[in-house]
């Protein structure tokens, strides 16, 4: 008993300490609880919604592209994008490997993406792809759930209406490069944002990029949204209202795309400018390309296709290719001669077939001779023994010095990044370039257009209509106008002067007479490309590729496809009151007078129906009579 009575006090000593430990632990979690859902309670809200709450960027339409009707060219669809957000992402090796198979795609190329754009922000979404088709979209969509991090979120995408039409001058889309996100002008944009990469789509990136907008999103712990808290609406780019007329440029493509059964796809360029102003009414380039390919983000397939192909469809041949001018170049060494008194309109050569210089003789695309010829049937014949004749009397420096006064062997100023200035030879050049004198012999080629000389299309267009305006050499246009998304003008511009060409106006004339010739009477080189109801200059040419002797007096389509001469066409019109010029050049397409020549046809045709012209039985007749005309060898 006494035993037991004197371990009475210590148990009930325990059982104290036990209770007021209890009671002082409780007393802790009650004082925790007040400070956390009174004292605290307001900065851990806003705590927990800093931690929950996601900024969710709203992409901004591109803005529009018009023709100078104001008929669009480039818009915008709704589009959806896969994008993946990393910080959310459960089983990242996993996912990648799902959506690798969803998308017929690498899981290690997507990894790789994923870390380039994001780097240290893991909560920032990266697009995978931009431009989901309908099967991928329900792929994905129907696995979804097994895969936290990856949404699809409807964007607008670029849209091209007229699908590849002027696909080298509008130019194409392409995710942002780690150059391009170093440099100035690209402040503000992030990886995997995508950007004007070519054409006009580059030119005036800020003007169509627009501005993002965002939203602000509860998200769950696997970042699915349950809650949009707040949103600032995107702000569409800018509009650019091109000189281009869409008719006319339908006109140059159909050109091109129109061929014979059996005949190779023509492949080459055109060019319309209006002789007042230096409007760019048409820039067709060919073979070319659907840009919506681009928009979104071009398939491997499609982009290893084009870059394989053989005759470079991505270039702009318009501005990025040159190529020697043929007898279109005798327009201008006519002015030349003209304008050095080394002839008059009166000046005759007697062409017997060759021009004997030195030791050879240089031949005439008429091996029988064209007999007398002046000027104005030297131009309408294109007899090449005229121009071999007083050209080297010429000689090359003075020739190329007035050749440069047309913008030959310059840019021409268009506001398109690429153009090349092409070559106008003169002896400095030849010093510089070989280290070698000029020799006269090398004039003799250089005077009708053979040699080193070598011209875009583009100029080409801007030099005839020099000639056809009485001698302004002008800037081409591209733009006319820049507008507000709402289509209000922010910015007109101007008409631009290069200045003026080395020839008087009564030698302008002269040579125009000769251009008309070509067009208009019988035995000219260029009758197919005449038009019912109005009258039309202009001049063929051909451009040798290779001298190859095995391939001499085969037919045409006996001669493998490289190995062709180049095809070209200059004109104005209408003759009397001129107003558009058009350069057409055909790559091997042999004879400027049967392929080159209808293309511009096809173009002046449609500028004269939008300018009050009409059809008429007679006209149609004389096209009809003239395609038998102008389709010899030479030009």
């Amino acid at each position: 008993m006494d035993q037991l009575g004197g371990n009475a006090p210590s148990i009930d000593g325990r059982l104290r300490l036990s209770a007021t430990l209890i009671v002082l632990v409780f007393a802790i979690f009650g004082v925790r609880l007040f400070q956390l859902q009174i004292v605290e309670r307001d900065d851990l809200v806003a705590r927990s919604q800093r931690n929950s709450v996601r900024t969710i960027r709203v992409t901004a339409p591109r803005g529009e592209i018009l023709d100078r009707e104001g008929r669009l060219l480039a818009s915008f669809r709704p589009a959806r994008e896969l994008r993946v957000t990393p910080n959310d992402l459960t089983h990242p090796g996993v996912t990648y490997a799902a959506l690798a198979q969803l998308l017929d795609g690498e899981a290690a190329d997507f990894e790789r993406r994923v870390g380039e754009a994001t780097g240290s922000r893991r909560f920032s979404a990266v697009t995978l792809k931009g431009d989901l088709g309908f099967e991928e979209l329900a792929r994905v969509s129907a696995h979804g759930w097994a895969m936290p991090g990856v949404a699809t979120v409807e964007v607008p995408r670029r849209h091209y209406i007229e699908g590849a039409l002027a696909a080298h001058l509008l130019g194409t889309l392409g995710e942002i490069q780690g150059d391009q996100l170093e440099r100035p002008e690209f402040q503000g944009y992030r990886g995997g944002d995508e950007v004007g990469q070519t054409g006009i789509e580059s030119r005036f990136e800020s003007h169509l990029r627009g501005r993002d907008g965002g939203r602000n999103v509860v998200v769950d712990a696997v970042g699915r949204e349950f809650e949009k808290l707040d949103e600032v609406a995107p702000v569409p780019g800018g509009r650019v209202v091109l000189a281009l007329d869409l008719d006319m440029q339908r006109a140059a493509e159909d050109g091109f795309r129109d061929v014979p059964e059996g005949e190779s796809p023509r492949m080459g360029s055109a060019v319309a400018l209006d002789v007042v102003t230096g409007d760019v009414l048409a820039m067709a380039s060919f073979p070319g390309f659907d840009p919506n390919a681009f928009a979104g983000g071009i398939d491997s397939v499609t982009w290893e296709g084009l870059l394989a192909d053989e005759w470079k469809p991505l270039r702009n041949r318009a501005i990025q290719n040159h190529y020697p001018p043929g007898s279109t170049h005798k327009p201008i060494v006519a002015a030349a001669l003209l304008e050095a008194g080394v002839i008059d309109e009166n000046s005759t050569v007697t062409c017997t077939g060759g021009f004997r210089f030195g030791n050879r003789t240089y031949r005439c695309w008429k091996r029988s001779g064209h007999g007398v010829v002046n000027l104005q049937t030297a131009i309408k014949r294109s007899c090449d023994v005229f121009f071999y004749t007083y050209g080297v009397q010429l000689g090359i420096d003075r020739l190329a010095a007035l050749g440069a006064s047309f913008g030959l062997g310059s840019k021409s100023g268009i506001d398109l990044a690429g153009e090349q200035p092409g070559l106008l030879p003169d002896s400095a050049w030849k010093e510089r370039r070989f280290h070698q004198v000029w020799y006269p012999g090398e004039t003799v080629s250089a005077a009708i257009g053979q040699g080193y000389n070598l011209y875009t299309p583009l100029q080409l267009a801007v030099a005839y209509a020099a000639i056809a305006n009485g001698g302004t050499l002008l800037q081409p246009r591209l733009v006319l106008r820049l507008e507000d998304e709402r289509g209000v003008a922010e910015r007109h511009y101007p008409v631009k002067e290069r200045g003026k060409v080395s020839v008087s106006a009564r030698h302008l004339a002269r040579v125009r007479a000769g251009m008309i010739a070509v067009v208009e009477e019988p035995g000219g080189t260029g009758g197919r490309a005449r038009v019912p109801g109005i009258r039309v200059a202009g001049k063929t040419g051909t451009a040798q590729v290779v001298r190859i002797e095995q391939y001499e007096g085969l037919a045409d389509d006996e001669i493998p496809v490289k190995f062709r001469d180049h095809a070209w066409f200059g004109a104005f019109a209408p003759a009397d009151d001129p107003r558009i010029a058009v350069g057409v050049f055909v790559e091997h397409g042999m004879h400027g007078s049967s392929s080159a020549g209808p293309i511009a046809r096809r173009i002046i045709e449609a500028w004269y129906r939008k300018n009050g012209g009409n059809d008429d039985a007679g006209g149609a007749t004389r096209v009809a009579a003239a395609e038998g005309e102008g389709s010899h060898a030479g030009d």
